[in-house]
């Protein structure tokens, strides 16, 4: 007994504090769903950022910028058009290849709505988001060129 509780408290841990979030926000959300070709840390980062969403954490969204300029800003505008409709269903849809950004629509299924964003890998080579949506009208403006439904243009490319 005592060394099944020694063995658990080791495995405890060595687990991160980042890895412990991860799974903590895995649990309390909704599983986002996924079109598309999403690279592992354009998948992390757009899940984290529905989960922000959803919390209404704007400064938890503001924290996943690759720009800090107007990060607070539009993370708070998004958190207001977006935050009621990310705790419902919700599809990411991720264009391009991956390898350095990937815009990604996201349907929120209950609203309707959609939400064009883009997961890019910042100067410090770790992914993020472009929160560069000061203005309240663009950061809820839906994409004009998105197809009504996840998966309508194929998720290869983004329309000319």
């Amino acid at each position: 007994m005592t060394a099944t509780a020694l063995a658990g408290g080791l495995l405890t841990g060595c687990s991160s504090d980042d890895s412990l979030t991860y799974q903590t926000d895995y649990s309390a959300h909704r599983p986002l769903r996924v079109v598309g070709y999403p690279s592992t840390g354009s998948l992390e980062t757009v899940q984290k950022a529905v989960w922000r969403l959803a919390d209404g954490d704007a400064e938890g969204l503001a924290a996943l910028a690759v720009d800090s300029t107007h990060a607070e800003a539009t993370a708070r505008n998004w958190v207001t058009a977006f935050g009621a409709a990310a705790k419902g269903n919700v599809t990411a849809d991720f264009y391009d290849d991956g390898l350095v950004r990937q815009v990604v629509v996201l349907y929120f299924a209950e609203s309707g709505r959609t939400k064009e964003i883009e997961a890019r890998i910042g100067e410090d080579d770790r992914w993020g988001l472009t929160l560069a949506e000061p203005d309240p009208a663009e950061a809820s403006a839906e994409p004009a060129w998105a197809p009504d439904k996840p998966g309508g243009t194929g998720s290869r490319a983004r329309p000319s």
